[in-house]
């Protein structure tokens, strides 16, 4: 019966209660309706809608290809070979292909507009059976042991609507709907950044094969994105540290072009650049919770946990853990005896995704990273091992765990031969840190009251 036909003031019943229609939760909505169950999924915006996080990893393919919805986004993708990182301290840039890595199985990937990739996968979902429903807010979760769970959300006028589901999936992103219930919400210590970024035409793109490329640029108060499309357009943002944003007087516009204008590799890039539309920023990046799951209910992406970008990491993490918590929902409500396995591979594998990345990105921006990632030649495969993990094998499924570990002893061991400036680069990175940026407005959190 349509939503409108039916008592609002009834609970309606499913199997499955979704929060959030993003990647992670259009996913984990296919591959259950997929199996049969009566999923409902509710999405406080509507599609198609801005999103920043643009570039795809290799070894998210082989999920999408298992979604049924490859051959569309490479409709609206552009191909992405490789990651092009420019070091002004070195002057100079290096590519490093997927190609090379240790599983070369996945050589490219592709850069994509979200709001066309995350309609794909809403729709996807719905052609499989999930009932989904946009412009619709979850607001609380009644948690009743031993039977259904009463979920109530609003729709857009603020029309109370409410769900009985055996089992709730939180996909709600940044707004992490039920750690804002439940609590257990710990940001990170010690990496507290904000982004800057919006979408330009006219940027300056790489020649050849590498026109697709991601370009990554140190710069002093954090580093840099340039993210080509298809039609021609180009995502460029700066990850900047609390001290720096701290300084911004006046538009957001006007401060993104003025720290476009610190980085000398990005203005060349952006001569004849012009902004399309608004300026954006999201604030308060790192987060994570110590649990994902509970009494028939789970977490899954950005709900879980949140890290910096550097690597694209956030949509092939959703996806991971998505199509894993699938098969968790699926046990649980089968009651099969697989169920725990399921679980541990679950939460194995979602910890060693954030961990594996976590520890990359937390040291990036350290003179000692740059040393490393600027010279050229490989011993031991650490090279080869690295690439592994910027194309998204990042769950312990390859050999990389050697290569990995000789590579962080190098980097300890360039760090302490030069002390004093990676010391000094990380007191820089972390002023202002054990503060909240307060004068950034998250799009991401912050798009509806």
């Amino acid at each position: 019966m349509p939503l409108s036909q039916r008592d609002t003031t009834l609970p309606t019943p499913c199997d499955v209660l979704v929060v959030g229609g993003g990647p992670a939760g259009s996913t984990i909505s296919a591959l259950l309706a997929e199996k049969g169950w009566n999923v409902h999924v509710l999405e406080k915006d509507r599609h198609p809608r801005f999103h920043i996080g643009e570039s795809l990893l290799p070894h998210s393919l082989p999920m999408l290809q298992r979604l049924g919805v490859l051959g569309d986004v490479e409709k609206i993708g552009i191909t992405k070979y490789g990651a092009e990182v420019v070091s002004p301290y070195h002057g100079r840039s290096r590519t490093l292909y997927f190609s090379k890595a240790l599983d070369g199985s996945q050589p490219f990937a592709y850069q994509v507009k979200r709001a066309e990739f995350d309609k794909i996968l809403f729709n996807n979902a719905v052609s499989k059976g999930a009932h989904l429903h946009e412009e619709v807010k979850a607001k609380k979760v009644e948690f009743r042991p031993g039977s259904t769970h009463l979920v109530q959300a609003e729709d857009r006028v603020g029309q109370p609507l409410a769900w009985e589901a055996k089992f709730v999936v939180d996909a709600s992103g940044r707004d992490t709907f039920l750690s804002g219930q439940l609590g257990g919400k710990h940001r990170n210590p010690h990496h507290n950044c904000a982004a800057i970024f919006g979408h330009f035409e006219g940027v300056k793109r790489l020649p050849g094969m590498d026109e697709g490329n991601i370009s990554i640029v140190w710069f002093d108060h954090g580093w840099w994105w340039i993210i080509p499309f298809k039609d021609g357009t180009t995502s460029v943002g700066a990850v900047c540290w609390p001290s720096y944003i701290s300084r911004r007087k006046g538009s957001l516009e006007q401060f993104l072009q003025d720290t476009i204008a610190l980085c000398p590799p990005v203005a060349e890039r952006m001569a004849q650049a012009s902004l399309i539309g608004q300026a954006y920023a999201a604030a308060n990046y790192s987060y994570r919770r110590e649990t994902m799951r509970g009494d028939c209910y789970l977490m899954i992406g950005d709900a879980f946990a949140f890290i910096d970008p550097v690597f694209s990491s956030g949509v092939h993490l959703a996806l991971n853990s998505a199509t894993l918590g699938a098969d968790v929902v699926d046990a649980s409500l089968r009651g099969a005896p697989e169920y725990e396995a399921c679980v541990k591979e679950f939460e194995r594998s979602v910890r060693l995704g954030v961990k594996t990345y976590s520890w990359f990105i937390y040291h990036f921006t350290q003179p000692a990273f740059r040393a490393l990632f600027m010279s050229t030649g490989s011993i031991f495969k650490m090279e080869e091992a690295v690439l592994s993990i910027l194309a998204g094998d990042a769950f312990g499924r390859s050999p990389t765990r050697v290569p990995i570990l000789l590579f962080k002893i190098a980097y300890y061991l360039v760090y302490l031969f030069n002390f004093r400036e990676n010391w000094t680069a990380y007191r820089r990175r972390i002023t202002g840190v054990t503060h909240t940026v307060t004068d950034v407005t998250d799009y991401a959190v912050n798009q509806r009251s």
